[in-house]
């Protein structure tokens, strides 16, 4: 048992070195770019090592004297020449890519993507059907490409004049599973300027509304929402398509005569018909940021109500997904009504300040942070200027004459 134990321990290394050999060079086998000329090397090396174990054995012999030792030694000098011819070359080449893989991203093959320039040369000499079956070609291989089917549904709009089958494909992409809001939103946009040209505006809503329903509390809804609160009616598109006669109205006579110019200026519209229509038009596209700021600007003008005004711009800072850069413009908007309207020196740098806290790293809050700087002289600068009183003088005093001597 004592001397079994020992010769099992052995055999059990021999098999696990061997077991963990073969795997390595199955491994190596199989990233080979040439698994032939690897496994001729392995021959080789193979035939190499044994035979010149063997042979420099044999030359040697067991009373061999300095000749016999040195031509085995001139032998092992030989087969290692064989050796560097065989494994040096690929050795340097796997160090070069270990090293030019640091910067070009190793042998990790590029991800697959579809190649429409085909597609887009085609498109250029006007051959639509050919380029329509060169992205259908595309999209077998990559069935989910966003850029594949708006391409192909813009053929179909555009230059076949089929907006129906444009919009199948946008809807069977839609459809699929795995989109994210931006390629949605991207397709969906398309769809809905193709409607427009046609001045269907129902279709265009339509598909707004779809980017709502996809894709809420998104980027992407909120501004689907600020289209569909801008989309004109069918009728006044069809309208500003018909080129009908402008009457003009007569203008003012003699016009270098006038004294007063105030009859020439436009007239201005009624502060209280356009808030009315914004108050309306809010309550139906209450994510309307155009309305709702310019309903602010008329309660602080026409109005002097800085309260409401505040409310207003406060509650579009308050909507999800604003840009930053538009919620930083209203922050100053609101600082410039405090000024405007009255408003002491801290309660404006406060405003400011949340610039500064909300955008530290960006533009917006070094702006705001060096118009707090200069806040008091911004402040100054509002103050009216003094009316300076001047003294009652003697007139036409270099023509009176001197009095007499």
């Amino acid at each position: 048992m004592q001397l079994a134990s020992p010769f099992a321990f052995r055999c059990g290394l021999v098999l696990l070195g061997g077991g963990v050999t073969g795997w390595m060079l199955w491994r190596f086998l199989k990233r080979s770019d040439d698994p032939s000329r690897l496994l001729f090397r392995w021959l080789i090396t193979l035939l190499v090592v044994v035979g010149g174990y063997f042979g420099i054995d044999w030359l040697i012999g067991p009373a061999g004297g300095l000749i016999e030792n040195m031509a085995g030694v001139f032998l092992g000098m030989f087969l290692g020449l064989i050796l560097a011819g065989l494994w040096v070359p690929p050795l340097v080449e796997t160090v070069s890519e270990i090293i030019g893989g640091l910067f070009t991203g190793g042998r990790e093959p590029p991800e697959t993507q579809p190649f429409y320039s085909v597609a887009e040369a085609k498109l250029k000499q006007n051959k639509f059907k050919e380029a329509f079956d060169e992205i259908q070609r595309q999209l077998e291989s990559f069935p989910t490409d966003v850029t594949g089917h708006v391409m192909l549904a813009q053929i179909q709009a555009e230059h076949l004049d089929d907006v129906g089958g444009a919009q199948l494909t946008i809807e069977r992409f839609c459809a699929q599973r795995g989109h994210g809001p931006q390629h949605l939103a991207y397709a969906l946009n398309a769809l809905a300027d193709w409607h427009l040209k046609l001045q269907d505006t129902d279709a265009a809503r339509t598909a707004f509304e779809k980017i709502i329903a996809l894709a809420p509390d998104t980027e992407q809804a909120r501004m689907a929402a600020q289209r569909i609160a801008h989309l004109a009616s069918r009728q006044t598109l069809l309208a500003a398509q018909e080129h009908k006669p402008i009457p003009l109205p007569h203008g003012a006579q003699n016009i270098g005569l006038m004294t007063d110019s105030t009859a020439l200026l436009r007239p201005e519209e009624d502060p209280e018909q356009v808030t009315q229509w914004l108050v309306n038009h809010l309550e139906e596209h209450p994510l309307d940021n155009e309305a709702r700021e310019k309903l602010a600007l008329i309660y602080a003008g026409h109005y002097q109500r800085l309260d409401l005004a505040i409310d207003q711009l406060e509650q579009l800072m308050a909507l999800p997904h604003q840009p930053g850069k538009e919620v930083a413009r209203w922050l100053n908007v609101i600082a410039d009504l405090q000024i405007r309207h009255g408003a002491d020196y801290d309660e404006v740098r406060r405003t400011l300040q949340r610039v500064l806290d909300r955008f530290p790293d960006l533009a917006a809050g070094r702006l705001a942070q060096q118009r707090i700087e200069h806040l008091r002289l911004e402040f100054k600068g509002k103050e009216k200027s003094q009316v300076v009183k001047l003294g009652s003088y003697e007139k036409d005093i270099g023509l009176k004459r001197r009095p007499p001597a």
